[in-house]
């Protein structure tokens, strides 16, 4: 579709008021959809991150992010934001009528925010990029799935739970399985299926779980972590995690779960190139799809594993993490525990928090990382300090995405993740 030069003008000129205002145009803008399209919010929508603000923060990080890089020189990075939204929503089975309900809410909330400075000139202009960044993100999804062979959103389908394994007193694997013994789908290493869950109140919420097992084989396998409430820096508190104490505390073997079929950007490359996966927590999951593929692959490529975790009890898939670095000749894991407990410090294993000073990184390595946000911007920071450029840095995050200017990450918020 494309954007004219002088609107491309009118949004430089004018985006620092809209993106000063954006902080109020967001709230208001979901209130309104939400109050039109309740649907949306029961079964859309996370509404975990909605009450903590979390999703509003995203989209103003999104909108003004793909502003900015619109109207700079820059479109590789553009490239990456519509993929990473892309695959989102195609998980979500986001169809291209669903952009003008957005559309509408979204620009009576900026109408209504800016008043007297949103001139019929700089609406048009922003109502131009709208519709540009919308028709590159249909243009995208519709490809993926094409890709999938599968109708525009027609991504669901019905898996029985054939397997439950307890991976930590707080995490759980459950392996899917097609009812009639079909083998499902190959994905690639790192992406995600979305789990779609009927709750007690009649929503029926969605979330984004990375695929652990291998690629080839012929089910599929996510791992669950039961997020517990958690004091947040304000000193308000975050509730448990609707979703998935849903899934820990009631899904058992020969139960039925609906699911998309996999999507995800954030996928291993298949040179033979050096390559780093780095993860804290659950952030280890896409780790463990990747680690499966290389080892049965028979990968000769090096490979630094390093994660860190509360302690070893809290590390969901710790001996398996062990075993399948064991199954690559020229891997080499790294492990950081806060609390190692009875245990002793060994030259892999260490006391603290992640720390990369010590680590070797072979020229032309490629870096995957996943785990909470501060720990990927420190741990992004310290490498980037040691030469690591930071194009060759990949980042997945679990819920909305919120990367600041200054992190310059390739991975920005999907508006309905």
């Amino acid at each position: 579709m494309g954007i004219s030069p002088q609107n491309l003008q009118v949004i430089r000129a004018s985006l620092p008021a809209v993106a000063g205002a954006i902080g109020e145009v967001t709230p208001l803008f979901y209130r309104s959809m939400f109050a039109a399209h309740p649907e949306l919010e029961r079964d859309l929508f996370n509404r975990g991150n909605q009450s903590q603000g979390e999703q509003q923060k995203a989209l103003a990080g999104a909108i003004v992010a793909f502003a900015t890089i619109r109207t700079g020189t820059d479109p590789e990075r553009a490239r990456s934001i519509i993929s990473r939204i892309a695959h989102k929503h195609a998980s979500l089975g986001i169809t291209a009528d669903q952009y003008a309900i957005v559309h509408k809410h979204l620009f009576d909330a900026i109408a209504e925010v800016l008043g007297a400075a949103l001139t019929s000139e700089v609406a048009a202009a922003w109502d131009e990029l709208y519709w540009d960044m919308g028709q590159c993100l249909v243009t995208e999804e519709n490809r993926l799935y094409a890709e999938a062979g599968v109708a525009p959103g027609d991504v669901w389908r019905a898996l029985t739970v054939v397997r439950r394994v307890q991976q930590s007193a707080e995490t759980v694997t459950f392996e899917l399985a097609d009812a009639g013994g079909a083998p499902l789908p190959q994905h690639r290493p790192g992406q995600y299926i979305s789990v779609q869950v009927p709750l007690p109140d009649g929503a029926r919420q969605i979330r984004q779980y990375s695929l652990v097992g291998a690629p080839s084989a012929p089910n599929w396998e996510i791992s669950v972590k039961a997020l517990p409430s958690a004091v947040l820096g304000d000193g308000t508190t975050a509730p448990e995690g609707q979703v998935s104490h849903h899934l820990y505390r009631n899904v058992f073997e020969g139960d039925t779960l609906r699911v998309s079929i996999p999507f995800g950007d954030l996928v291993l490359d298949d040179g033979d190139s050096p390559v780093m996966l780095v993860s804290a927590g659950i952030g280890c999951t896409p780790m463990i799809g990747m680690l499966h593929h290389l080892a049965d692959t028979g990968s000769t490529r090096p490979v630094s594993v390093l994660h860190a975790d509360r302690s070893p009890s809290h590390h969901a898939h710790r001996a398996e993490l062990t075993e399948l670095v064991g199954r690559i000749p020229s891997a080499v894991l790294h492990r950081w525990y806060e609390d190692l407990g009875a245990r002793s410090a060994a030259p892999t294993i260490a006391s603290g928090r992640a720390n990369v000073s010590g680590i070797g990184i072979e020229d032309g390595t490629t870096v995957y990382m996943c785990g909470p946000m501060p720990f990927m911007r420190s741990i992004r920071q310290s490498l980037i300090a040691r030469s690591v450029p930071a194009e060759s840095i990949h980042c997945e995050v679990f819920g909305p995405e919120a990367w600041d200017d200054a992190d310059r990450g390739t991975a920005l918020a999907s508006a309905s993740s």
